[in-house]
């Protein structure tokens, strides 16, 4: 098995692109099997990664679907934060149309990067306030409280104090070493200019001290609620980001045991005894090839449907498979498929402790949907096998949403970052500043100077908007048609949210400063809630995201108080120093107006979490306290979806902590665990005996079915018969869905009624594995029979004794030229000998048999299905072989289904002929598709047929016709293989 599944992989991986760094190259040749996979190499991703990976028993992989920088300026350079938000490394989301808004879609930006977000955000680093962190406890996570996450904020930093004690003073820069982290991977500084107008003696601070917001002068003590310079992921040597990749990544690459590929994208979570998705296993061919939304950066898109996409109604459709309780589940996770893109083969790669799902909020809720995890409601819309009735997966979205205000400052005395983008000279002095010194307004890109100003501290109406927030029925602003165990979940969050916004020591909301007029505001507890749910089977469509954004009344009231308090905040003392212009809102703007800047002007901060929430399972949750899904034995999330309750803060910091505090978790719950082996057994196949044909067997021979493939991640449909003879069986095989590595990896057990089992492993034919097996096919692959069954199985053919049986290969061929492309349906009659004696002479007719089920293949591809008939196995027996025992009837019944013919026969080629394979390679699926063949049948023919081409031109293309002639007679199998292949590629292609 290891070997037939694996190959591909090593050879995928040094043909992708890849980055030297002083260690183990990202895209080296991966592992057949690895303790633990991780699904994304963001912030959690590689925090868990590289945690576990510190025990060098263990192996760790982590598959990434985006490339890695290559630490462009745009990058690393402050003065550029969110300047490549809609680039290169971002997924281009988009929400679908906000109809409670204007309307509109907006971008919902997310990393596809290794590093995931920490490349693109704004480098802000807080953590939120002690009650939020509490709630999470409340709400039923043990060990999730303040006292619970605060050792690991501290683990994953090296704190830096300002440089200044001047600085210090004049900005409210004060820190306390107990609640700091001096030793972590990520450094946290200041940077190394600061604009005036955020000082506490003037302007900002001043003018909220002033209004009655304290200070907090060091928000890591989890006392949020007031103004802050807050410090970010900034090197304080070279003042460039801090980000994931460089601080657990790049330091760790000479670990052997710690593993990166990028440009993956993994399609399906594989379940033990589950069917996976159909379309996630196999190529797709659609518009979207590279799993991207169409987001553009501004309001103008059209989103990916006309509405918010809603489960349907329980009792609407019919259940698939009856649904799996998750508080009585226990599912094993197998391992993972993956993929380059939509058209690419899909790859496995198995796990023997646990895959752990990092993708971020919105691609983990996405990839446990295709996994058949999920909403059962929800999953059957789209013909996804239920493996889990999991509702809360995609629920409870949660999200920061802001609101854009502009209010220039008139008071030209005041530098500006304005002045970096109008004034050339200007920005030209800053540059060099900063590549020669590592100082001034470049450094300065982040927007340090924040507040998080309390409900009860700027209105009179916080008791009234408190009291009918609580009066609220669960469901009433909630999305419809929800599971009652979400709507309970949010009962209870609701009820804990009201509770911390009825405190002066809790943020509603936050003002984000850019000291350059705008006092942008956020939604820092809202109890709007959105869904993240599929929109398709296929892995490579986006998800489509709604995250409701000021549904509930209440969030709306926050942000028109936010608006109003600016106004006082404008005109203070200290900020009216500064001139501003109150543009928008105007100044006199009313409610209405209000509404409308509101509903115009809602954007993300890019905080999506919730949507895997931590909660109690009768409370929609998906994760329990050690983020395992529930009612799987092996099968974790570990990002920002988990959060229960969305906490006032950036969230960076806080998806660190997690990931640092599930790594422990993780480890913990694995000491004294032994690793499960790769992989061994797929769910049992529930198989009849084939009814046609069957008045050819001998009435004494018994029927048997095929009850389990082992070693295999499919669940095809199977029927078997056993007969005429002892010495020999034909088994039918339908599939709907095969690949090639399960086929080469399968073992056949076959129980007869007379309540006997017998296994059946293959024999890999040459033409099968040339695909898998060598970027460019080679007559090093055209290997024996003998050779290829010892290479896939432990058992040497030359042990085997009479009885012994041997599952033909031809099965392999068949999935080898289509199934990494399309579904296959085929039905695959086997002639299976039982006798050792009968394989001992499988070299000889190696190359005869490969070009006719060859020629076979592609003629039933043509149409849409594969019948290989006996007559086209690559041959296990000789003249003399038991399986000539077979009735007249049985023979007739074998190769009736088969009745292709070449057209007709070529002229003899003077001189011979020699192929030019890497021309030949760039058209034939031109030419394949020219002749009416599909471009994924073209795309899975074209290694099979050059793999053939490639074995008759190393054998014959030093050859002088008077020589091949001599070596025909010594060797007439070849001269028929070369024969027949020539006549099939003429006929075929119409050049006969």
């Amino acid at each position: 098995m290891i070997q037939g599944v694996f190959l591909p992989l090593a050879i995928f991986a040094l043909s992708a692109s890849s980055t030297v760094l002083y260690g183990r190259d990202i895209n080296a040749p991966i592992l057949k099997a690895y303790d633990y996979i991780i699904v994304g190499c963001g912030i959690s991703g590689l925090v868990v990664s590289n945690r576990l990976s510190e025990d060098n028993s263990v192996t760790v992989l982590c598959i990434e679907a985006g490339e890695a920088d290559q630490y462009e300026s745009i990058i690393q350079d402050p003065v550029y934060v969110g300047a490549d938000i809609g680039g290169i490394y971002d997924w281009d989301l988009e929400t679908v149309p906000q109809l409670q808004l204007d309307g509109g879609a907006r971008p919902m930006p997310q990393g596809k990067v290794l590093g995931g977000g920490s490349i693109l955000n704004a480098m802000c680093w807080n953590r939120g306030g002690q009650d939020d962190y509490n709630a999470w406890e409340g709400l039923g996570n043990p060990g999730w409280g303040w006292d619970g996450m605060l050792p690991y904020f501290m683990k994953s930093e090296t704190y830096t104090p300002v440089y200044s004690e001047e600085i210090a003073e004049e900005y409210s820069i004060h820190y306390n070493p107990a609640v700091h982290g001096f030793s972590g991977p990520v450094q946290v500084s200041y940077p190394k200019y600061f604009y005036p107008q955020s000082g506490k003696s003037i302007n900002l601070f001043t003018a909220l001290n002033y209004l009655g917001i304290p200070t907090e002068f060091d928000q890591a003590e989890g006392n949020s609620a007031g103004a802050a310079f807050i410090p970010t992921d900034l090197d304080p040597n070279n003042q460039t980001r801090s980000d994931a990749r460089r601080t657990y990544f790049d330091p760790f690459t000479n670990r052997q045991n710690f593993h990166v590929i990028t440009g993956q994208h993994v399609t399906s979570v594989l379940i033990d005894g589950v069917s996976s998705d159909q379309e996630a296993n196999v190529p797709t061919f659609g518009s979207n090839n590279n799993g991207d939304g169409s987001a553009a950066g501004d309001t103008g898109g059209l989103g990916f449907g006309p509405g918010p996409t809603i489960p349907p109604a329980e009792g609407e459709t019919s259940h698939r498979l009856a649904r799996r309780d998750p508080s009585s589940a226990s599912l094993r996770i197998l391992g993972v498929e993956f993929a380059t893109e939509a058209s690419a083969p899909r790859q496995t790669v198995y796990a023997t402790r646990e895959v752990i799902v990092a993708a971020g909020s919105l691609h983990s809720a996405q990839l446990l949907q295709l996994s058949g995890i999920g909403a059962a409601p929800l999953l059957e819309q789209f013909g996804i096998t239920v493996a889990l009735d999991l509702p809360g997966v995609g629920n409870n979205l949660q999200d920061h949403c802001l609101v854009g205000t502009f209010y220039p400052y008139n008071n030209v005395s005041y530098p500006s970052p304005t002045d970096l983008t109008t004034n050339a000279t200007y920005n030209a002095e800053a540059e060099a500043e900063y590549n020669s010194d590592k100082t001034g307004p470049w450094t300065a890109g982040s927007p340090n100077a924040v507040a998080f100003p309390p409900l009860t501290l700027i209105t009179d109406n916080f008791a009234s908007m408190l009291s009918d927030a609580n009066d609220q029925q669960a469901a009433e602003f909630l999305a419809p048609g929800l599971d009652a165990t979400v709507v309970s979940g949010f009962g209870a969050q609701k009820a804990t949210v009201v509770d911390i916004l009825d405190s002066e020591h809790n943020a509603a909301y936050e003002i984000i400063n850019n000291n350059a007029g705008s006092l942008t505001v956020s939604v820092m507890h809202p109890l709007s809630r959105g869904t993240c749910y599929i929109n398709s089977p296929d892995p490579f469509e986006p998800p489509l995201i709604d995250p409701r954004w000021l549904s509930n009344p209440l969030d709306r009231q926050v942000l028109i108080e936010a608006l109003l308090f600016n106004r006082e905040i404008l005109a203070a003392p200290s900020m009216a120093e500064l001139l501003p212009a109150q543009f928008v809102p105007p100044i006199d703007a009313n409610e209405d107006a209000l509404n409308q800047i509101i509903n115009n002007g809602i954007r993300t901060e890019f905080h999506p979490s919730g949507t895997c929430a931590m909660l109690p399972l009768e409370q929609g949750g998906v994760v329990d306290s050690h983020l395992r899904v529930y009612g799987t034995q092996n099968l974790r999330v570990v990002d920002a979806g988990i959060f229960p309750l969305i906490p006032a803060s950036h969230l960076q910091a806080v998806v660190y902590a997690v990931a640092e505090k599930a790594a422990d978790i993780i480890k913990a719950d694995n000491v004294g665990v032994q690793p499960s082996q790769v992989p061994t057994s797929s769910s049992s196949i529930n198989a009849t005996a084939v009814s046609n044909n069957t008045a050819a067997l001998a009435t004494n021979v018994p029927f048997s079915n095929v009850s389990s493939f082992l070693n295999s991640s499919f669940s095809p449909s199977v029927a078997t018969v056993v007969g005429p003879t002892d010495t020999s069986i034909a088994v039918s095989i339908t599939s709907v869905s095969v690949r090639t590595s399960d086929l080469v990896s399968s073992t056949i057990a076959i129980s007869s009624n007379d309540g006997t089992t017998t296994l059946f492993s293959p024999i890999i034919p040459a033409t099968s594995i040339a695909r898998d097996t060598a970027p460019s096919p080679s007559t090093a692959a055209v290997t024996s029979s003998v050779r290829e069954f010892s290479e896939y199985t432990s058992t040497p053919l030359t042990t085997l004794s009479a009885g012994d049986t041997i599952f033909s290969s031809a099965t392999s061929l068949a999935a080898s030229s289509l199934a990494d492309s399309l579904p296959l349906d085929s039905t695959t009659s086997l002639t299976i000998p039982a006798s050792s004696d009968a394989t001992t002479n499988a070299d000889q007719d190696t190359e005869t048999s490969m070009a006719g089920t060859l020629s076979q293949t592609v003629q039933e591809t043509s149409t849409s299905a594969v019948v290989i008939s006996e007559a086209n196995l690559p041959s296990s027996t000789n003249a003399n072989s038991p399986s000539t025992s077979l009735s007249a009837a049985d023979q007739q019944f074998l190769t009736s289904q088969h009745t292709f013919e070449p057209t007709s026969t070529p002229s003899p080629i003077p001189g011979g002929f020699s192929i030019d394979i890497p021309n030949l390679s760039s058209s034939i699926v031109a030419i394949l598709t020219s002749d009416g063949l599909s471009p994924q049948v073209a795309s899975s023919l074209e290694p099979i047929i050059l793999g053939t081409l490639s074995a008759i031109e190393q054998t014959s293309a030093a050859a002088t016709p008077t020589s091949r002639s001599s070596e025909s007679q010594d060797n007439p199998q070849l001269e028929a293989a070369i024969t027949s292949f020539v006549d099939w590629l003429l006929a075929f292609f119409h050049l006969d």
